[in-house]
């Protein structure tokens, strides 16, 4: 029966668990955790009123349902429960109800000897061991030990003088209490029998401290928040510091440490439990915050310091903050939409409903407000933008919490846009025409162009450029020039209308901008006529070595045309408009001239009373202002056969004034005429040598003289001024002022006679021949070679024949007015 009721015991159990406990522990102390080793759950232990059945009177475990663990209930000596048996251990049962379950649990106790190390000892220590006892003798008895773990410590076995031996304990590395309070060591000891025992005992470690650790401030920065109609002894916040080692030396005290007099008179700390209480009365207004330095330190001197902030709050009165996180205040036109411009927090010092805050900006903006975390806003573009248009923009942000009543708090902010090269410069004309005046002086400013950018900064900074050009085969920066920066155009040289009447050319606009853009205009500067130019009189010819004279028929009807003044003014318009008048009128003027044409005409019959000689002098004025004119001193005789005007010629010789710039011009001309006809002959020359070469026939050949036909000139009635045609010998002196005439036979205008030196070819078919050469009347043949052949008689000879030939077609060509008779 007893047999069977344990087997029923025994199958009723449902399971076992077993531990291990060293004697001597504290009350208190943990055992191990039976609802994790049992697979039960902690509620299973409290709802079927688990409980430790045990077999003596004493129990040493306790079980703890709350948690499910095993604890020690009193101290547990190993030699009083097992005196020396060995292993020492006890058991018991731990019950359940609703279902009814049993679980055994095993817990054995370890012997354990207990030493007491201060951490400042040095490695090298021995600590002596109680030796094991073994009631064999010889090899079963004891024959060696062994320490686990063996980090900081390892065994020696010392000899006593009556051979017996002890074991000894040696530190081999330093202990630090604040690592390892206390060390738990195995000690076993083995005899040599077959099979070998061992037994076993725990050495307990307890590592005293060194005051070698400052203390430690739970946290570096405290923080805060009193009301500030907090009543004095409030306490606002405790610090706390830690202290590594344990005793007095891990006493630690609090203290305040560089904190200014008005956070003196306001906060105290409690020296033991590092309270800060309020010791005055505190004023939002005035100041909103404090920092207090505490110091903990312990007794050895060691100590470390942490911040306390106080935030003092106000009582419901706290409007909405807004802070700019992130803010840019400039942003590019050309910055696309979603871009950000300012990342704002937005907080309210209030509590619950009264710190909450919505945020909102003005609608009439391209720009919105976006939530990005709590508390944060982001304000984005919401368009394409244009400086332009709008160069900057005020938003507001207004932040308005959900207190009652409502608190509200607006902050603007100032957004410009930056500028981008997008824009060309632009003129102020499409075209540009400006008139200056001829002969302005060199830097005169002719006109500004001006051009604007609709650009900011450095891409609305315009500069100013001329094109490269030439005008009338004169480079454009020579006739103008342009200021780069003002855009003024300035000219070069002084202008001649006369020479150039308009130019044009183009400017261009460009900007500083990257990359730079520009714009071209055109620009014509028209030359202004200026009456600089006085007239000119082209005939008749003034000059100081031949004399002209104009000859009337005294059978000359009433407006018969003596001749014409003719004379041009290079200006134009109204500066060019000529006028003719006589200097001097007589009562019984017997010539008028015509105000428009200069033609000189007869006004009246001519009578026995009217000077054979004649002197008009004739004005031509321009219709400038003011007007220029000039004078022009016209000979008339008044005759009807040739030889009354050969004895007037004296006279009019003799009044003539001499000029001698005209002299001048006059030889200059010569010069450059004798040049051309000498460089002429030679080529002539050269041209005959090289047929004469080609053809091997030999020609001689002489200089002909240039031929003088005197033409026939009618005037507008059909009357002739000369009918024939008269050859003249003339022979001058050394004085180009006086000359002698001779008066020749009439000969028929196809009258030709052939030099004696001219020769006519017949292989080419052409016909030369030459005037005849002007032969002296009355035998004075070699008079007349002899001056012919004098060298100022030669010079001037060819003079007067090239101006005759000149003038004779030039009135005939654009007159065909009567010709004059040429002396």
């Amino acid at each position: 029966l007893t047999v069977f009721l344990l087997w029923q015991c025994i199958a009723s159990v449902s399971g076992q668990a077993r531990y291990s406990v060293p004697e001597e522990q504290a009350e208190g102390s943990f055992v191990g955790n039976i609802a994790r080793d049992l697979g039960l759950d902690v509620q299973r232990l409290v709802s079927g009123n688990a409980r430790i059945v045990t077999k003596g009177s004493r129990q040493y475990v306790d079980l703890n349902r709350d948690k499910g663990i095993l604890v020690v209930k009193e101290r547990i000596d190993r030699e009083e429960l097992c005196k020396k048996t060995t292993p020492c251990s006890f058991s018991f049962e731990v019950i359940l109800e609703n279902p009814i379950q049993l679980y055994r649990v095993i817990v054995e106790v370890t012997d354990e000897m207990h030493l007491k190390i201060v951490e400042t000892a040095a490695p090298g220590t021995r600590y002596a061991l109680q030796r094991a006892d073994d009631s064999d003798v010889g090899l079963n008895y004891i024959q060696k030990y062994s320490l686990k773990p063996s980090d900081h410590f390892k065994l020696e076995m010392q000899s006593q003088p009556d051979g017996s031996q002890f074991v000894e304990m040696v530190l081999i590395t330093p202990l630090d209490r604040e690592k390892d309070e206390e060390h738990a060591l195995v000690l076993v000891a083995s005899d040599g029998g077959a099979p070998p025992r061992t037994g076993t005992a725990r050495i307990h470690i307890t590592v005293l401290d060194a005051n070698d650790n400052a203390p430690v401030c739970s946290k570096q920065v405290y923080k805060a928040e009193v009301q500030e109609n907090s009543p004095v002894g409030t306490v606002v916040t405790a610090v706390s510091a830690t202290d590594a080692d344990k005793g007095v030396n891990g006493e630690v005290t609090f203290s305040f440490a560089h904190v200014d007099q008005e956070a003196k008179n306001l906060f105290d700390v409690d020296k033991k439990t590092g309270q800060i209480k309020i010791t005055g009365s505190l004023d939002y207004e005035r100041s909103k915050s404090y920092q207090l330095n505490v110091l903990a330190s312990d007794h050895g001197g060691y100590s470390d310091t942490c911040k306390v902030i106080i935030q003092v709050t106000d009582v419901n009165d706290n409007s909405p903050i807004i802070q700019l996180m992130s803010f840019s205040s400039t942003i590019s036109e050309d910055a696309l939409p979603g871009t950000t411009v300012a990342v704002i927090n937005v907080h309210d010092e209030d509590s619950e409903r009264n710190g909450l805050v919505e945020c909102s900006i003005n609608n009439d903006l391209p720009f919105k407000i976006e939530s990005s975390l709590s508390g944060y806003f982001s304000i984005v573009t919401d368009d394409v933008l244009d400086r332009e248009s709008v160069s900057e923009y005020n938003i507001t942000i207004t932040v308005t919490d959900k207190g009652s009543p409502p608190l509200s708090n607006r902050k603007t902010i100032n957004v410009k846009v930056s500028d981008v090269n997008d824009n060309p410069p632009k003129f102020d004309e499409s075209e540009y025409s400006r008139t200056v005046p001829e002969n302005n002086s060199p830097g005169f400013s002719v006109f500004t162009v001006r051009a604007r950018d609709a650009d900011w900064g450095q891409n609305a900074r315009i500069s100013y450029f001329l094109e490269e050009k030439q005008i009338n085969g004169a480079s454009l920066n020579s006739l103008v020039s342009v200021n780069s920066e003002s855009g003024v155009i300035s000219a070069g040289k002084s202008f001649d209308y006369e020479q150039i009447k308009l130019f044009e050319f183009n400017v261009t606009a460009r900007d500083a901008g990257s990359p730079p853009l520009s714009s071209v205009v055109p620009v014509k500067i028209l030359v202004q006529d200026q009456n600089d130019n006085g007239p000119q009189v082209l005939y008749p010819v003034q000059t100081g070595g031949s004399l002209v004279a104009e000859m009337v028929p005294r059978s000359a009807d009433v407006g018969y045309l003596v001749t014409k003044v003719v004379a041009v003014d290079v200006d134009s318009g109204q500066n060019a408009w000529l006028s003719y008048k006589l200097q001097k009128a007589a009562d019984r003027a017997l010539f008028e001239v015509g105000l428009q044409n200069g033609e000189i005409r007869t006004i009246r019959q001519v009578t026995d009373k009217d000077a054979v000689k004649q002197r008009l002098a004739v004005i031509v004025e321009d219709n400038g202002q003011p007007s220029r004119s000039a004078t022009v001193i016209v000979n008339v005789v008044v005759a009807d056969s040739f030889p009354e005007v050969m004895s007037e010629f004296t006279d009019f010789t003799h009044d003539k004034e001499y000029n001698d710039n005209l002299t001048f011009y006059l030889v200059l001309a010569l010069a450059v005429v004798s040049f051309l006809f000498i460089t002429c002959v030679v080529v002539i020359i050269s041209v005959k040598i090289y047929r004469w070469r080609q053809s091997r026939v030999l020609y001689h050949s002489n200089l002909p003289v240039i031929p003088y036909y005197p033409p026939r000139y009618s005037d507008t009635l059909g009357t002739a001024t000369l009918p024939h045609v008269y050859n003249y010998d003339t022979c001058r002196t050394t004085d180009s002022r006086k000359s002698d005439i001779k008066y020749m036979q009439p000969m028929s205008q196809s009258l030709v006679s052939v030099d004696d030196v001219g020769t006519e070819s017949a292989q080419n078919g052409q016909q030369r021949s030459t005037a005849s050469t002007l032969r002296p009347r009355g035998g004075r043949d070699g008079k007349e070679r002899q001056h012919a052949n004098h060298p100022n008689s030669r010079w001037t000879l060819k003079g007067q024949i090239l101006a005759h030939i000149f003038f004779f077609f030039y009135f005939k060509k654009l007159h065909n007015e009567p010709l004059t008779v040429i002396l």
